[in-house]
């Protein structure tokens, strides 16, 4: 089971070699993108076709990996080759899993006021 939604959710754009398991995962979020991988962030990788993504994170005594593979589909995955890190939201991952492709979607602006009156 994935953690809780509280955490931080770091997509690497990058497609990956799949034959890396969790020391080749760990070892490129440390040494190729400089994040740590002992942080409370999930880190998301899909491989060449896009048809299998695999998610990294450390759970507070060993690293845990997750992984799916679809069938007959490819995962959406982010255009802007500008960011070699994609950061996404909990809700943004689950649609991510579900083949939605939120990355050609805008939503409404976020607001904040200071007061409401």
């Amino acid at each position: 089971m994935l953690p809780a939604e509280t955490v931080g959710v770091q997509l690497c754009r990058e497609t990956v070699d799949f034959r890396k398991s969790i020391d080749g995962l760990a070892s490129l979020v440390e040494q190729t993108l400089g994040l740590d991988p002992f942080s409370a962030e999930l880190y998301v990788f899909t491989n060449r076709r896009r048809d299998q993504l695999k998610i990294l994170y450390w759970d507070r005594s060993g690293f845990a990996l997750w992984y799916k593979r679809l069938e007959k589909a490819r995962f959406p995955w982010p255009r802007d080759e500008s960011r070699a890190i994609v950061e996404l939201t909990a809700r943004e991952l689950g649609w991510l899993l579900d083949g939605i492709d939120f990355f050609r979607l805008t939503p409404h602006e976020t607001l904040t006021y200071g007061s409401a009156g």
